[in-house]
């Protein structure tokens, strides 16, 4: 069983800040449910036109008509609007270098990853590296001398500077060529000054460059190194992260700004990527676990009122059609990029507020998976693989990591039943959807920003339980398994979730397949931890067979076998053990058939009838034996061989999987046979 650990392949991904999954593929459907068609050609015609002030009208536009709409944005795509601006970085007027930057910053925000990989295949990159010693000049200017900087010095370093360096920190998210383009960079002290002058600057492009710090030092050696080797560097993330959200002298903070908060989260976050820190120093000391992350991050999430922030988000965006539309302004005025009416800068206020607690959730996951892991989907002891093999699976796309955790140094204070008591009713609150969490299905969300946040929180919340748990599971805590109640209630509150979270997939509702995915992980969890005292409705059980039946990949299949096996050892659920084992013995395969299941489901089938019956003074043994049971696995010996013959140990995690399937292979010979000798005695 394993953790939400985010592999090297998963984790470069940017999401979508306004999703068009729910749109069919092409410019047809968008072109549908698009209403501002006849702007589209106009933009594109004055953004290569003579006139400067078309220009950048044109480039001011683009941001203004994607907001919020994703049909709108396919369709500038599909008119090569990302090419046109990445042009206009090297017109000859400032004005219009800036607005086109600002605009793909904003495609990239909104767009994710198809939008920012077709920037960097357009080679966007080559332009923006020359960017870089321009904003550091002005920016030493300024600092040294405001008065006498260049006119347009305050708007380099704040907006330009912020919007280069979001679509850095974007693009850096794309794919592994990109981020070792951007590694070539070396963009280490060039963000790092803008968190060292934070009390002489305004605090977006601080938090700009601090996003892009977390994003570029996540499992990525070469701006690790870079930022660790250095002292000052440090010391400066430390004196952020364990500094009171006081503006000092900062320029335009306000004490409630909290945006300050979100960058003592993100220093935080930096300081656990490059963790563990140099020694001798006096940081290498900082347990950045307990010291740092816990204090801070816990009154980040226990602070949140999801209800109450999407019925807000609600009333805004009803009183936005009450507000004037920035398309029914007259194109002679062109209004700023970033004009925004009051209610948009409100739900921009919320929507920051979620994202950084969806930032302290996700730096929270990673806290809980430094935790013992046990090996290839059982309890047991977690086994070292060969070198070859961790390359082959360094590769794996799979997101849970049933291999060896590295230890990175920190302590296992998240598996302390006082941590528990104090983390996981958070975690159970922002597992609750709201109105606002999911998009309706086949169409998009009232305000997608903020359903794109929610549901962030939801499956980073969840992953964290899933970690919580499992780590018990793995660490048994004597104090936490005795409390059956408390296991009751945090299964029923999963379920909860889950149960308002709903079946119904389909184009536009990937993220509510993600809280499935991760949510039955966490009931494996719980299972596992109150094995024997936990048990499951009747609907509950059939629920895990269908979404076992009806899963795509072998990880979530094994994850609901390994629930409905703990399920099944509840001595008292006779009924509910007969149920799941029948199933069981549906995935085995025959003399004359294989396996319906693939073969790691196979694995933990085989392993989870073993693990039922194996003691058999249980109450509910008299399934196994008045069902035919030992027949039935004496049918399947043969092929259940075959199947783990075939496993291939070049495939990335192969050699686990047929060291494991090997096992299992003779632990059922082995159980065979004590069941036959148990027969023959009686």
């Amino acid at each position: 069983m394993g953790k939400s650990q985010k592999k090297k392949s998963m984790r470069r991904h940017n999401p979508m800040r306004v999703p068009d999954s729910h749109l069919p593929k092409g410019l047809a459907s968008a072109s549908s449910t698009s209403t501002k068609n006849e702007a589209i050609l106009p933009i594109i015609q004055k953004m290569e036109g003579p006139d400067a002030s078309d220009r950048k009208w044109a480039c001011v536009a683009v941001s203004n008509l994607i907001q919020n709409d994703s049909s709108t944005r396919r369709l500038l795509q599909g008119k090569n609007v990302v090419g046109a601006l990445i042009t206009r970085l090297t017109d000859n007027e400032d004005e219009v270098v800036l607005e086109a930057m600002g605009a793909l910053r904003n495609l990239c925000i909104d767009g994710g990853y198809d939008i920012c990989a077709e920037m960097y295949n357009k080679n966007i990159l080559t332009i923006l590296k020359t960017f870089i010693p321009k904003i550091s000049n002005i920016l030493s200017q300024y600092l040294e001398a405001p008065k006498t900087a260049p006119a347009n010095a305050q708007r380099l370093v704040y907006d330009f500077a912020d919007n280069v360096i979001t679509t850095l920190w974007c693009l850096s998210e794309t794919s592994n060529k990109a981020l070792n383009a951007i590694n070539s960079i070396n963009l280490i002290p060039f963000l790092m000054s803008f968190l060292a002058s934070r009390d002489k600057l305004t605090i977006a492009p601080v938090l700009a460059a601090a996003q892009c710090l977390y994003v570029l030092t996540d499992d990525n050696d070469s701006a690790s190194v870079s930022l660790k080797s250095n002292a000052e560097y440090i010391s400066c993330l430390l004196s952020i992260a364990q500094s009171p959200d006081q503006p000092a002298n900062g320029k335009g903070k306000d004490i409630n700004d909290h945006r300050l908060i979100t960058l003592r989260v993100l220093s935080s976050g930096i300081l656990r990527n490059i963790s563990p820190l140099p020694q001798p120093s006096a940081a290498s000391i900082v347990d950045i676990d307990k010291d740092i992350a816990l204090p801070l991050l816990q009154p980040v999430i226990s602070s949140v009122k999801l209800p109450e922030i999407a019925s807000r988000a609600q009333q805004l965006v009803d009183g936005l059609s009450l507000e004037p539309q920035i398309e029914k302004m007259s194109l002679k005025n062109t209004p700023k990029s970033d004009h925004k009416s009051s209610s948009e800068l409100e739900l921009e206020q919320l929507e920051a507020n979620l994202r950084t607690v969806q930032l302290a959730l996700e730096i929270l996951t990673g806290v809980c998976a430094t935790l013992p892991d046990p090996s290839a989907g059982i309890e047991g002891e977690t086994e070292i693989e060969d070198e070859d093999e961790d390359e082959d699976m360094a590769d794996d796309d799979e997101v849970m990591d049933e291999t060896n955790i590295e230890d990175r140094g920190h302590n296992n204070d998240s598996a302390n039943p006082t941590v528990l008591s104090s983390l996981v009713p958070s975690l159970l609150s922002l597992i609750q959807p709201t109105s606002l969490s999911f998009p309706p299905l086949a169409t998009s969300s009232i305000h997608p920003p903020t359903t794109t946040a929610l549901s962030a929180i939801h499956i980073s919340a969840m992953e964290c339980l899933n970690n919580i748990f499992l780590s018990v599971a793995t660490s048994p805590s004597p104090s936490v398994s005795a409390d059956a109640e408390g296991g009751r209630k945090v299964w029923n509150e999963v379920w909860a979730s889950l149960g308002v979270v709903g079946t119904e997939l389909g184009l536009g509702q990937e993220r509510r397949k993600e809280m499935w995915e991760i949510g039955v992980g966490v009931l494996w969890g719980l299972a596992l931890v109150w094995k024997g005292t936990l048990s499951a409705t009747e609907e509950q059980i059939q629920v895990l067979i269908r979404y076992c039946d009806g899963a795509s990949d072998e990880i979530t299949k094994v994850k609901c076998i390994g629930a409905l096996e703990c399920l099944a050892q509840y001595p008292q659920s006779i009924t509910s053990n007969q149920v799941i084992a029948n199933y069981l013995l549906t995935l085995l395969p025959t003399p004359s058939s294989p396996s319906p299941a693939g073969v790691e489901s196979l694995i933990q089938a085989v392993s989870a009838l073993i693990d039922i019956y194996s003691d058999e003074t249980l109450p509910y043994d008299i399934n196994f034996r008045q069902g035919g049971m030992l027949q039935t696995l004496v049918a399947s010996v043969e092929n259940v061989r075959k199947a783990v013959k075939r496993i291939d140990r070049k495939k990335p995690g192969g050699k686990d999987l047929r060291r494991r399937g090997e096992e299992i292979r003779d632990n059922l010979v082995a159980f065979i046979q004590y069941r036959r000798n148990l027969g023959l005695q009686n």
